[in-house]
């Protein structure tokens, strides 16, 4: 398995509002790519934003449990012989494989039950 870099680093917000004044106007962010899940046929008033930060992504998003996915994700060159490496290497994983129309992803736990998001941007 080679891992080529970090994908994105995401921070679950609750309340999408307050966190984009605090980011985008105090932290002076500006938006990379914006998802509403509404738009892709999931839940109204639930977001994912992006901002580009000399190469790399920091995200937020009100559509995921404060204590889920926040931290790193790696992302890796071949998906499939990722996820095969480390079924094989007895790592835990917390969800199966997940897509969007951008990318797939899944996310396994370290020991201590850290969260690791293993990510491949479609192309």
């Amino acid at each position: 398995m080679k891992i080529t870099e970090i994908a994105f680093t995401v921070y679950p917000v609750s309340d999408i509002k307050r966190a984009r004044e605090f980011y985008e106007e105090k932290l002076g962010l500006e938006v990379y790519e914006e998802v509403d899940y509404e738009k892709e046929g999931g839940p109204a008033g639930k977001y994912w934003i992006e901002y580009e930060v000399n190469g790399s992504i920091f995200a937020i998003s009100n559509n995921l449990e404060l204590s889920e996915q926040n931290g790193v994700a790696f992302e890796v060159e071949d998906y499939e012989e990722a996820v095969a490496t480390l079924k094989h290497a007895g790592v835990t994983f917390v969800t199966d494989r997940i897509d969007s129309p951008v990318c797939c992803l899944t996310l396994i736990a370290d020991p201590d039950g850290n969260l690791i998001t293993i990510h491949k941007r479609k192309t």
